[in-house]
């Protein structure tokens, strides 16, 4: 039941309001979603926001980047000099090093506030959100194409 209701309140936040609302919206059920999820007392919940929220702001930012710097020219890579394609092929691996240094950043400084295996829960929880998110794209714009 809990699903459903997840999958509804998604769906209203993807479907209604400004691209700001939706992006605070999704943030607030992605919010509650981990925080039932993970079943953080108030005292964890006090403690845990506030580190979780700065590293995945971090991330935020690098995905921005790469949505920004590398995917639009990766589109376009056959028009690329192989000292072009070197050089963004490092700023690709510059980005995925730092997500990796955030991710190790993140966990050291949560087990300060959590147990390891809600740690572990956390990760589930958002590959879980992400798939609910995937799905309800995919629903948006019909089944793929082969």
């Amino acid at each position: 039941m809990k699903t459903i209701v997840y999958i509804l309140l998604l769906v209203s936040a993807i479907t209604f309001g400004q691209r700001g609302e939706r992006s605070e919206k999704l943030k607030a059920y992605k919010t509650a979603f981990i925080t039932e999820e993970l079943d953080l007392s108030p005292a964890e919940a006090e403690k845990f926001w506030p580190v979780y929220n700065l590293y995945d702001g971090k991330l935020m930012e690098l995905r921005r980047i790469e949505r920004k710097e590398i995917f639009t020219l990766v589109k376009g890579v056959d028009n690329l000099s192989e000292e072009e394609a070197n050089v963004l092929l490092e700023k690709i691996l510059d980005l995925k090093s730092k997500e990796f240094q955030y991710h190790q950043e993140m966990d050291e400084n949560l087990r300060n506030v959590l147990s390891s295996k809600k740690i572990l829960k956390l990760k589930h929880a958002e590959e879980e959100f992400k798939m609910k998110l995937l799905e309800r794209v995919k629903g948006k714009h019909g089944p793929e194409h082969p």
